[in-house]
């Protein structure tokens, strides 16, 4: 009777949420076979994850107060002059780019209403010891307000030392606000360090916080995460990268330190975007209606190249990250490389890579030898035959944790930023991106990835048909079940 009974519920449980699954327009068809397989192979275990991990909601209490960025910024700010010059113009495509790239920034200008912005400025920071002794310098010349926005925030060295700017700055009157995310960051809410800058009059938040990750579970999914890095100071700089609040060591993962980062140094019109996109995630999570973003400080500067801000994430346009992507590579016609951590592409940009390399572009891809997510590593080789099959260069770099998220096209457009390429920044992750049309940042770009290929060993088909029976089954496993995942 019992089993019985037992077997009518699993029944029931399975064509409930493969009945919902199927009723599902905005799932992608690879997404919903893989949630199909999961619950037809794995009895109630399967019902429980879709339950989970199957839908990205952000849950009745967050849902009402994070709006996307465009809507945001239009209904709190509807008639500030200054937050419409920070947006920019439709026309400003068509005078500022080139046309073979107008394409790649009409698209970027769709997911936030950001539009390109002429004089903008940028140094490629030589590395962690640099980006850290920038920004004390910066924060310490800071006169008016200092906005940063970090995805991990630890209590080491660079934790430390930014930690004390902060206050220094907030103790002789400059406006100080600093943003983690909740899990991410969450060692460090817990610290004397956390107490210490809020006694020192920094103002403190935490973005999507997990104080009950019980009620988080049962309403949305705690792996809906703020990953963006934002340090905006005074309105005039803003630093755009892969580098978390954190040393090179990164103490808790030390045994793949050390990490590899790469920051740029922005100055002109882009920093006001950039503040705009801090000013959505602070006053949607704190409620702050004092908050007016600075932004009469980013002007432009002689000799500038046009760059526009992207932000993603769970509440922005689904399926928009994979689309710039795909229409970034979509565009290029001679040299594309890309480097980053986490590579679990969709059929987008897989498409897009191959097709890109077929037609005659030198597509070259850049990932770490050794993941911090094994998980992620297996899916990542499981497109490694199709893209080489293709014609893709392929570089594993044993240096570390190479977690630099770089794209350069053509030496002439680059793409860097917090976004990896992989489902969790496409669908979960809050990002934000600097796309910029410019020869010479994008040589510097393109210099350090090529540092990064030096110490890089080539992927060739050879190794990869070499790899023994089970490799190639557990791979191609992790990257069906990378929808679920």
């Amino acid at each position: 009777m019992i089993p019985n009974i037992l077997l009518t519920l699993y029944v029931i449980m399975v064509v409930a949420v493969a009945t919902r699954v199927l009723l599902r327009d905005d799932m992608k068809p690879d997404t919903r076979m893989a949630w199909l397989i999961v619950l037809l192979l794995l009895p109630y275990v399967g019902v429980v994850l879709y339950y989970l991990l199957g839908e990205v909601n952000l849950g009745r209490h967050l849902t009402g107060r994070h709006q996307p960025v465009a809507r945001f910024l239009q209904l709190r700010w509807p008639n500030d002059t200054a937050v419409r010059s920070a947006l920019g113009e439709q026309g400003n495509v068509d005078s500022l780019i080139d046309p073979k790239w107008r394409g790649v920034f009409r698209y970027a200008a769709s997911m936030n209403s950001f539009h390109p912005l002429p004089g903008c400025r940028a140094e490629v920071l030589s590395g962690n010891e640099e980006t850290l002794a920038r920004m004390l310098a910066d924060m310490d010349a800071a006169e008016h307000e200092i906005n940063v926005l970090y995805y991990i925030w630890l209590a080491d060295g660079t934790g430390n030392d930014i930690a004390q700017a902060l206050m220094r700055a907030a103790r002789r009157g400059v406006t100080c606000r600093a943003m983690v995310d909740g899990l991410g960051s969450r060692a460090l809410t817990r610290t004397p360090l956390w107490r210490q800058m809020q006694e020192a009059g920094v103002h403190v938040a935490v973005a999507l916080p997990v104080s009950n990750p019980l009620k988080i579970i049962l309403t949305s999914r705690i792996d809906l995460r703020n990953h963006r890095k934002i340090t905006v100071i005074d309105g005039r700089v803003t630093y755009v990268g892969s580098q978390n609040c954190a040393d090179a060591a990164f103490l808790v993962k030390a045994k793949y330190a050390p990490w590899v980062d790469i920051m740029l140094r922005v100055e002109g019109p882009a920093v006001a975007q950039s503040q705009l996109l801090f000013a959505s995630d602070w006053v949607q999570s704190t409620d702050d209606a004092r908050f007016t973003p600075l932004l009469s400080n980013a002007k432009p500067m002689q000799d500038g190249f046009p760059a526009q801000v992207v932000g993603d994430g769970p509440t922005e346009r689904s399926g928009s990250t994979p689309q710039l992507f795909a229409t970034l590579i979509a565009n290029a016609q001679r040299e594309l490389i890309i480097s980053t951590p986490y590579f679990v592409p969709d059929a987008t940009v897989l498409e897009a890579l191959c097709a890109a390399a077929w037609r005659g572009v030198q597509v070259t891809l850049i990932f770490p030898q050794r993941n911090d997510s094994w998980i992620v590593a297996a899916a990542s080789r499981s497109t490694y035959h199709r893209l080489l099959n293709s014609g893709v260069s392929i570089y594993e770099y044993r240096g570390g944790l190479l977690h630099a998220k770089t794209l350069t096209a053509d030496g002439e457009v680059s793409l860097v930023g917090s976004a990896n390429i992989d489902l969790r920044s496409f669908d979960l992750n809050y990002e934000n991106n600097l796309l910029l049309q410019d020869p010479a940042t994008t040589a510097a770009v393109m210099e350090r990835q090529r540092h990064y290929i030096e110490q890089s060993d080539l992927v060739t088909q050879r190794q990869v048909a070499q790899w023994p029976w089970w490799r190639h089954i557990w791979n191609n496993v992790m990257a069906s079940l990378g929808p679920v995942l």
